[in-house]
């Protein structure tokens, strides 16, 4: 009788244990995104409303796992600006990782996508960094000293 009861005990334990151990990793591969941010298809979004410069803003953007965002649709670009939108400040100008080579005009993201898709404004300012004019719904240029809050982007973590 000792035998079977603590055999029992001993199935219900390694039971339980298993249970905890498989929520807990079904819990991180079902997420898609880390709390707090938007997912758009496979990638996930996130406004940081502390103001950084172009550089220091894609440096917190690495630790969280991604780039400033990169936009390479009309669907991701409104995307982003929901994202602003949804923000104490929403017409804050706000960093996107878009910014000028060195002596060229060419654009570059920062984390390597290909530069296929703009929504500059008609009238673009003299910097090499981009921004978007949450108020006019368009991007400039700006100096990448200048501090503005910024979206941050990185690829889902799911498996599907």
């Amino acid at each position: 009788m000792a035998f079977t009861s603590r055999a029992f005990f001993l199935l219900c334990g390694i039971i339980g244990l298993t249970g905890v151990l498989s929520l807990s990793f079904q819990d991180d591969t079902d997420e898609c995104c880390p709390k707090g941010w938007t997912q758009l298809n496979k990638r996930c979004f996130i406004y940081q409303e502390e103001q950084r410069s172009f550089l220091d803003a894609e440096s917190i953007c690495n630790l969280l796992g991604g780039n400033l965002a990169s936009i390479l649709s009309a669907l991701e670009n409104a995307v982003v600006l929901e994202v602003i939108k949804l923000t104490d400040d929403p017409i804050a100008d706000t960093w996107i990782g878009l910014h000028q080579a060195l002596e060229t005009e060419n654009f570059l993201w920062t984390d390597g996508s290909d530069f296929k898709f703009d929504a500059f404004n008609a009238t673009v300012n003299v910097g090499d960094c981009a921004e978007i004019e949450s108020s006019e719904e368009l991007w400039n240029l700006d100096s990448c000293t200048d501090l503005h809050p910024y979206v941050c982007a990185r690829d889902t973590k799911c498996k599907h």
